[in-house]
């Protein structure tokens, strides 16, 4: 196909090959936000069949996260300088082998180290669906395409949590969890073999160095601070931890220092540092990052607890999740169009509110209804929550970038977005250590609450008044020691202990040790629904807390984003 310019400085591309390739581009971006949303439904069953522990779960979400964070400026400069079509087609090819080594992973570290790959990959991949773009559509015809990605990203959102259900409780040939990553297989190889006949090649006429040292120095950052707040409960935070999250401060410090140094140099850092002097993209950036922390935090501990806490099936759990995503999606929808044009940023100050207005619903729900809520109960505070965060997602990249310099358009939205999945990897971390340590530290408690029907529930099964305390008490112990556990492929010697007397009552007093055993059964499920319930309500107060720093946050963005106008003169021509 022809590549010749344009005088605009498109490529002329014919219009057939201009759509399929247009097409690809999406299609490779409707699968990186579906495997962000999709393996959330899989935790449980990953850990059933892997024995990950919690800290395992947050890097198996988190790994992908941090690593398309840490390499997504990266990858975008890489494209300015080989060129958009090679750094795509490497991306979506290695995305399409992490994925295969996904769904064949053996151990949990093999998985995370493939999901780290997936998120690498991913980086490469993402950044050059703009560029590609850019230089196929002229910036009328680009206004129209952007639809297509609030659509594709209200898709994603309602279609990775119901599809992963769908294909988990299918269990196609017993494959289980991996299916949601094998599923990448044919629509990456029919990526690659259409992008490399359709995709038009092109470059940066002007681009800018890779800056190396920021790269290394962002990367050791970030890991001294996540690698401690993920692993730091299973290790039981050794001095080593807290000394590592105070290091990173310093080493965050560096970086900033070596921006500096490079722009002043020339002129290529990986981040532009007089953009943090406008106070609307120093802010928004920190609330964008906030923002997805909260978000991605949710969504971590929401399946935990409806699959586990509640006891809903994979697939159940899939579907409770679409009021949100449906919320999400309308939101989304009319804000940017329709209510930011005529209201402004009072859409951005409300988003928070109510999205602070659907965590105190979901509280309020679960302690009402209790281990019996459904998800027609949850219904409301799903849709509020969904179109609280509808309101932010959508219009918020507009206000944060009104500020900035046109030249400077570029590497401030590939800032703010690396910022965004910063924050989520740290809210998956964060979040994690609230919830997973308020479930060990609340066990006791939880247990103490039907202890009483429990000694109840045993006499009544023909248990010796004699031999109820010790049999309460082993339930208690074994409880404990599960809500605790960092390895759950390991049954803890309490446990262990419990089911051998049971074993051993069974052999003479059979009946009413099967009574004795579904009265365990039932008081430790009870148990468990009043842990998780009281460790999700506390967690999202402390989300709530977050949101209210966002909220006010909000205000220090300008009134009114940039205009059509102003956004279409950021486009430069490109070099083919």
């Amino acid at each position: 196909m022809g590549t010749d310019r344009l005088a605009d400085g498109r490529l002329n591309i014919s219009g057939t090959a201009r759509t399929i390739a247009l097409w690809v581009v999406l299609l490779a971006f409707f699968m990186d936000l579906l495997d962000t949303t999709i393996v959330n439904v899989a935790i449980p069953s990953i850990q059933k069949d892997l024995g990950a522990s919690y800290s395992s779960i947050q890097w198996i979400v988190a790994g992908y996260a941090l690593a398309f964070a840490l390499f997504l400026i990266t990858g975008g400069r890489l494209g300015d300088i080989l060129g958009y079509k090679k750094l795509f087609i490497t991306g979506i090819a290695g995305f399409t082998v992490a994925s295969a080594l996904c769904g064949l992973a053996p151990t949990t570290e093999f998985l995370i180290a493939s999901r780290v790959l997936q998120g690498f990959m991913a980086a490469m991949m993402v950044p050059q669906i703009l560029s590609l773009i850019q230089v196929m559509y002229n910036s009328e015809e680009r206004q129209g395409i952007s639809a297509f990605y609030g659509a594709l990203a209200g898709i994603a959102t309602v279609a990775g949590p119901i599809l992963g259900a769908l294909l988990i409780t299918s269990d196609i040939l017993g494959l289980e969890w991996r299916t949601i990553f094998l599923v990448n297989l044919p629509i990456g190889i029919a990526s690659v073999v259409l992008a490399m006949i359709y995709l038009p090649d092109a470059k940066s006429p002007h681009p800018l160095r890779l800056d190396l040292i920021g790269v290394v120095l962002a990367l050791i950052a970030m890991l001294m601070l996540m690698f401690p707040l993920i692993q730091g409960r299973e290790l039981g935070w050794p001095a080593w931890t807290l000394i590592s999250i105070a290091g990173s401060l310093a080493a965050f410090g560096l970086f900033a220092a070596s921006q500096v140094w490079k722009d002043r140099r020339d002129g290529s850092p990986l981040v532009v540092p007089h953009l943090f002097r406008l106070r609307s993209f120093a802010a928004g950036t920190l609330l964008n990052g906030l923002f997805f922390g909260v978000v991605s935090g949710f969504f971590l501990i929401f399946t935990i607890f409806l699959q586990i806490g509640l006891g809903y099936s994979v697939l159940k759990a899939g579907l409770t999740g679409i009021p949100f995503s449906l919320g999400v999606s309308i939101s989304a929808g009319s804000s940017g169009p329709l209510l930011v044009p005529r209201f402004g940023r009072k859409i951005l100050n409300a988003g928070p509110i109510i999205l602070a207005a659907g965590f105190g619903t979901f509280i309020w729900t679960i302690n009402h209804f209790g281990a019996a809520v459904t998800p027609w109960e949850l219904i409301p505070a799903l849709v509020i929550g969904g179109i609280g965060m509808g309101c932010v997602v959508a219009p918020v990249f507009s206000f944060i970038l009104a500020e900035v310099p046109l030249k400077d358009a570029g590497s401030a939205s590939g800032v703010v977005n690396a910022a965004g999945q910063v924050g989520g990897a740290m809210g998956i971390a964060i979040v994690g250590v609230i919830f997973f340590g308020l479930l060990g530290g609340r066990a006791d408690l939880a247990m103490e609450q039907v202890k009483p029907q429990l000694a109840a529930d045993l006499a009544a099964a023909g248990i010796p008044a004699f031999a109820v305390p010790s049999v309460v008490d082993g339930l208690a112990a074994c409880f404990h020691d599960r809500a605790n556990a960092t390895d759950f492929s390991t049954e803890p010697e309490s446990c262990k202990q419990l089911s051998a007397s049971q074993a051993a009552f069974a052999a003479s007093q059979p009946d009413v040790a099967k009574k004795a055993g579904d009265a365990i059964a039932v008081r430790a499920r009870e148990a468990n629904s009043h842990n998780f319930i009281a460790a999700m309500s506390q967690t999202l107060v402390w989300q709530m807390v977050a949101v209210l720093v966002i909220f006010l946050l909000t205000f220090l963005l300008p009134p009114r984003p940039r205009t059509e106008a102003e956004l279409a003169r950021t486009s430069t021509p490109m070099a083919a």
